[in-house]
């Protein structure tokens, strides 16, 4: 179960804080707004909540200030803002500077396969890299196995915005009992849809009509939106559920 604790910039997490994991093989992982002072010094580079995963042994600072900062392996969903030559230069957050996509950054793609991707196409992709003083870097496939594992570009289905919190929730499956998101489970048991999650903020549905597409791009932002816990995710299904 994770737990949370306010924290600011400049102070030092103390060691009873940190993740507590039943296999102590695994390594401590740490997370966005955080940073490593040699030796063994933790410490934030942003206020929030201090999010504590011990199943994962994990530990990263949690904000809602609405800009995203992209990170190494970040799924994120992008738009294309135009191309160059090697190049598709895509938008992921109106504060990051252009993430560059290689045009061959896709499963199995040869110079003559690649995707023809015009402006304003949207991408699903991961953060390669990430830093402050270079442009992101993404792809569309896993460099673990080559594979495009949903990644690539989203056809129809319509975008909706959400808080950062939020996208974290959904991406990381929380259990109920820790603070997870059902109402896509909930709204699944009644619609077939299809969604992909952006770390910055973003979250695309596809559905069999613009009226469930919007349904369930809705009633995830009425969550987020009033931070609703399990049972009140289950009324929102059932009272929205009735306009079907």
């Amino acid at each position: 179960m994770a737990t949370q604790t306010l924290v600011l910039p400049g102070e030092e997490i103390p060691a009873d804080l940190l993740p507590t994991p039943s296999n102590p093989s695994i390594p401590l992982k740490l997370g966005p707004g955080l940073r490593h002072l040699p030796p063994a010094t933790i410490s934030p580079t942003t206020a929030g909540s201090l999010c504590i995963d011990h199943k994962k042994n994990a530990i990263w600072v949690e904000n809602n200030s609405g800009r995203y900062i992209p990170q190494p392996s970040d799924l994120v969903l992008a738009t294309v803002h135009h191309s160059s030559t090697d190049y598709y230069h895509c938008l992921i957050s109106p504060q990051a500077s252009l993430a560059l996509l290689p045009q061959l950054a896709f499963e199995g793609v040869t110079k003559k396969s690649r995707p023809q991707l015009v402006p304003g196409s949207l991408i699903y992709a991961r953060v390669s890299s990430a830093s402050k003083h270079l442009d992101p870097e993404l792809v569309c496939y896993n460099p673990s196995t080559g594979k495009s594992e949903g990644m690539g570009e989203l056809k129809e289905g319509m975008l909706f915005d959400i808080s950062l919190g939020m996208a974290r929730r959904l991406l990381m499956g929380r259990q109920k009992e820790d603070g997870g998101v059902v109402v896509l489970d909930e709204i699944a048991e009644k619609v077939a849809f299809e969604v992909a999650v952006g770390r910055n903020g973003r979250i695309w549905v596809n559905s069999g009509s613009v009226k469930e597409t919007l349904l369930v791009g809705r009633a995830v932002q009425e969550t987020d939106r009033e931070r609703l816990g399990v049972e009140e995710q289950r009324k929102l299904v059932r009272r929205l559920s009735k306009a079907l």
